[in-house]
């Protein structure tokens, strides 16, 4: 076990206030004294540096990370590992908070203020209130968001135009033919507003932004169940839709092998585009939309190391661009309109 600062006051024959004075108010402590506390810390291999820079500086070396997903799914892994790639170097700990839904956010955000046991924290795809702001804000704690809508109440930001990606999209198919397209995407949380809802909205407005392009929107829940309930749907159309867009990749992904299951061939019978890049896209040759997490991350931090030092953050609020990758999901529309019956 790792040397507390109670075994280095023990070993050093003086009281646990006297070790803090010593790293925090040297000044206050005798030269023979404060010999005797870095001794002891020494040879207990006790962490003066990180201990001094908490005691001198009241912070807390931790930085919390909200998201809006028990699940850690493959965008929120590449938020972890670009804030990790930077808060470690720079000494500090990333704690991270699963936010399920309003009861869980209320007490989060009740609950920090008063432990004062994060230096900064960083909300990953949801938005958050006013007040919800202003709370942490009388604490002194900085917030900064990663693809949250309501950008305007952090103190910085990055993210992306989720309505610009999806237009993408719709684009992409729209020169390839296809005038009948839906979009999948998984039921929210209740009571979480996600940023991604935009392309929910870009996605009815691109359709109509061509002529003769119809959109229809189809939400699944989470249960795996959903994911053949919604297949079934597509099938049992009169006049099926000739491409799908999906919300992001990781409901793309199981969709394609599902398909292939049932006989349908992507993209000969219907075109598929996800929403992120992620490497299972790549993995299946998926056109998608990309988005770059780990790096808005590493900028995301960068941010809050700034907001945490008190020092000027350049071009707080970053908008990271989308860009098309086109792979072999996607063709033009099988010329009868209709889907190929299944051939297993």
């Amino acid at each position: 076990m790792k040397a507390s600062i109670d075994d280095v006051a023990a070993k050093a024959g003086v009281s646990t206030a006297t070790v803090s004075r010593a790293f925090s108010h040297p000044e206050k402590v005798s030269p023979k004294t404060r010999d005797k506390v870095l001794k002891a810390a020494e040879q207990l291999d006790f962490s003066i540096s990180r201990s001094a820079g908490v005691l001198k500086s009241g912070k807390s070396y931790r930085i919390a990370l909200l998201v809006g997903n028990s699940r850690i799914e493959w965008f929120t892994a590449s938020i972890i590992e670009g804030l990790n790639a930077i808060f470690r170097e720079a000494g500090y700990d990333l704690v991270i908070y699963p936010i399920a839904g309003v009861a869980a956010r209320a007490e989060f955000f009740d609950d920090l203020p008063v432990r004062g046991n994060a230096d900064a924290v960083i909300v990953s795809s949801f938005d958050i209130s006013q007040a919800e702001a202003e709370r942490l804000g009388t604490a002194h704690v900085p917030i900064i968001g990663i693809n949250c809508a309501t950008s305007r109440v952090l103190s910085a930001s990055v993210g992306i135009d989720d309505a610009y990606g999806i237009r993408l999209a719709v684009r992409h198919l729209a020169a390839l033919g296809h005038r009948n397209i839906a979009y999948v995407y998984k039921e929210f949380s209740p009571g979480l507003k996600f940023s991604s809802g935009k392309r929910i909205t870009g996605f009815a407005h691109a359709c109509a932004e061509i002529a003769g392009m119809k959109g229809k929107l189809i939400p699944v829940s989470p249960a795996d169940a959903a994911f053949d309930t919604a297949i079934s749907g597509i099938l049992g159309e009169k006049t099926p839709p000739t491409a799908i867009c999906f919300h992001q990749d990781s409901i793309a992904v199981p969709f394609f092998f599902r398909l292939r299951e049932t006989g349908i061939s992507v993209p000969e019978d219907i075109s598929i585009i996800g929403f992120d890049d992620s490497i299972f896209a790549r993995d299946i040759g998926l056109t998608t939309i990309r988005q770059l997490p780990r790096e808005m991350a590493a900028s995301a931090a960068h941010k809050a190391l700034s907001l945490i030092e008190k020092q000027p953050v350049e071009d707080p609020h970053s908008i990271f661009p989308t860009q098309l990758i086109i792979r072999n999901s996607t063709a033009r529309p099988r010329k009868t309109g209709k889907l190929l019956k299944p051939r297993n």
